[in-house]
C-alpha cells in the first residue's frame, strides 16, 4: 500500500503529502513503460544478430553443449572440437581464420574430436 502512495503522492517542502497531478502520473506510467519495451526489444535484437559456430573454440572456451563428454561453457577438451559451438556475429561463422584448413560451420563437424 505504501508504494502505491508513493506512485500517486509526493512529500512537498513541508512533508505535507500531496497528491501528484494527472500529467506527471502519466508521464511516470510512459516512462516506465517505455523503459521496459526498449530493453526487451534490445534484448531481442541482440539475440537475433548472433549465431552458433561450430569447430572454432579453442580447448575450454566453448559457449555450450560441446557433444558427448562434456556438461556446458568450457568443457571443450581438444582445440577447434567440431561438435563444440561458441556464439558469433550473424553471417561471420564461415569467415572466421583457423589453423590448416578448418573452418567454422552452422552445423556440428566430425573433425577434432576428443580421443
Amino acid at each position: 500500500m505504501a508504494s502505491l502512495l508513493v506512485a500517486i503522492c509526493y512529500l512537498n517542502q513541508l512533508g505535507e503529502i500531496k497528491p501528484m497531478s494527472t500529467a506527471v502520473k502519466s508521464m511516470a506510467v510512459l516512462g516506465a513503460a517505455a523503459a521496459a519495451v526498449s530493453a526487451y526489444g534490445t534484448e531481442e535484437a541482440h539475440a537475433q544478430e548472433q549465431e552458433k559456430c561450430y569447430g572454432i573454440s579453442l580447448a575450454g572456451e566453448n559457449d555450450c553443449a560441446a557433444g558427448p563428454g562434456t556438461t556446458c561453457a568450457g568443457t571443450s577438451t581438444v582445440d577447434y572440437q567440431g561438435n563444440a559451438w561458441t556464439f558469433v556475429p550473424a553471417g561471420t561463422c564461415g569467415d572466421i581464420e583457423l589453423p590448416g584448413d578448418r573452418m567454422g560451420s552452422l552445423e556440428e563437424l566430425a573433425r577434432d574430436l576428443p580421443g
